[in-house]
């Protein structure tokens, strides 16, 4: 073999690596996976509804995204809405902190807000936020207007 088709071989060899690396770290990336252990803790919250909520949602808290949602279920004993949220290792949430359902933008995606409490005891792995506030249900407020203002 000639010399000079051995460099186009290893040439296109280290290319088309290069390439699958490049790949690969796209794919890891936009897809939101951890390589070398977990960075977030996991809390819970229940709702009374958690309509439109959906897993893959984000958490905010300040206007940051600071978690995701990753499961939802429902408590069939008390009738709630279970919403597990994955936050990120450096955000601390207070006990008495209040997860909301918000509208986010004109399309409607919902999303977790996270409202800080006063407290300096913080929750940990498995804890469970207490003070929630489902979405505002547009179409019962229109009802609710239009069948209380007859009166």
């Amino acid at each position: 073999m000639s010399d000079k088709k051995k460099k186009a071989e290893i040439s296109v060899g280290i290319f088309m690596i290069v390439g699958l690396l490049a790949i690969s770290f796209i794919a890891i990336k936009l897809g939101n996976i951890s390589l070398f252990g977990q960075d977030q803790y996991s809390v819970i919250a229940k709702f009374t509804s958690a309509s439109g909520l959906r897993t893959g949602a984000f958490v905010e808290a300040a206007g940051v995204r600071v978690g995701e949602i990753t499961n939802i279920e429902f408590d069939t004993v008390d009738y709630y809405a279970i919403v597990t949220m994955n936050i990120d290792n450096g955000v601390m949430i207070s006990e008495d902190s209040i997860a909301s359902v918000r509208t986010a933008g004109i399309i409607g995606d919902k999303f977790v807000k996270l409202t800080p409490g006063g407290l300096d005891i913080y929750l940990e792995d498995g804890g469970e936020i207490y003070e929630t506030e489902p979405s505002i249900n547009l179409e019962e407020l229109i009802s609710k207007y239009i069948f209380e203002s007859g009166d």
